[in-house]
């Protein structure tokens, strides 16, 4: 028998210190989670620089991505997603503190060019 279906969205924390990684599933070449955030961000000075490619989509809440090179940051809600490809350097720079931002984040080998 498959096992009961999941939501994403349930249950949700209100306030954590920190932002929650949940595994949805694991391959050898893929991951995907669920991340929680309740107003964190990236420390200051500090910047993901992955040796994956991650596409990262919001289901609930909001949030600002800064991405390396870019003159605007990116605001994100509900329904946003972006494929960030091995080592672009980003940054949270703000998620909303008055209600949870819900991430989903799919990890995989960078494209392999030619």
């Amino acid at each position: 028998m498959p096992p009961a279906p999941a939501n994403l969205l349930s249950p949700l924390p209100r306030l954590l210190p920190e932002e929650e990684f949940s595994e949805i599933l694991s391959r050898p070449d893929l991951r995907i989670e669920r991340i929680v955030s309740t107003g964190q961000a990236s420390p200051p000075g500090y910047w993901y620089d992955q040796p994956w490619d991650e596409w990262v989509l919001v289901l609930a809440g909001a949030a600002r991505l800064r991405i390396e090179g870019e003159a605007a940051d990116r605001d994100l809600a509900p329904g946003d997603h972006l494929l960030l490809p091995a080592r672009t350097r980003h940054r949270v720079e703000w998620t909303a503190p008055d209600a949870p931002t819900v991430w989903l984040a799919v990890h995989c080998p960078p494209t392999r060019a030619g």
